[in-house]
């Protein structure tokens, strides 16, 4: 089981970020609320790990904190819930947005998250709910706020930009054709992919 990795960021293309530790290259899929808190390109970071094998495949998912990881982990012991819809439930809420939305049983909320009917938010809301009761009670207590300072937003030519938007969108579950109206209708000509992204996520709840 791999738990943990702590390398040099040598490729970030979102949802997935490449981490070389020890020579080796390791593909990470990371919920786009923890991508938006990595350290720019060639620099070290930290991602706490959790490996899925499949058949035909076998991925690793990357998070920033261990409460992230836990809620990711019992988000897929949920029927019906894939590592993939996990991992865009987490990109489009924060793990205490997410929290709070179960225990407050606001399927309208979670029903907008790509991948997510009404019958899937229903049993999210009852099954989570359950299990938060037996987790410790600040265990998402605090809720990060997932902002690029200018000095993290890198300088990127426009259409590459709303192009790797687009592309994440797509990878999350959404559409092409509605990932890329979600991206148009932001109408920001000098933001970076990472600012479409989080913005586009953000106007789709």
């Amino acid at each position: 089981m791999i738990g943990r990795l702590r390398g040099i960021i040598v490729e970030k293309q979102p949802p997935l970020v490449v981490l070389e530790v020890g020579g080796v290259g390791y593909e990470v899929h990371m919920p786009m609320t923890c991508f938006y808190e990595l350290p720019e390109q060639h620099q070290e970071a930290i991602i706490f790990t959790q490996f899925v094998v499949r058949e035909d495949a076998q991925l690793l998912f990357g998070f920033n904190h261990k409460q992230e990881r836990t809620l990711f982990r019992e988000l897929i012991k949920v029927n019906g819930v894939g590592p993939k819809l996990a991992l865009a439930i987490l990109s489009g809420m924060s793990a205490q947005q997410f929290v709070t939305a179960v225990e407050k049983e606001e399927i309208a909320s979670l029903v907008k998250l790509p991948g997510v009917g009404k019958k899937t938010a229903e049993r999210l809301v009852v099954e989570m709910k359950d299990r938060f009761k037996g987790m410790h009670g600040d265990l998402f207590a605090t809720e990060a706020e997932f902002t690029l300072t200018s000095s993290q937003a890198p300088d990127s030519d426009n259409n590459d930009a709303e192009g790797e938007a687009v592309a994440a969108l797509v990878a999350l579950g959404y559409k092409p054709q509605e990932a890329s109206r979600m991206v148009s209708k932001l109408n920001k000509p000098d933001a970076d992919s990472e600012t479409l992204i989080r913005e586009a996520l953000r106007a789709a709840l």
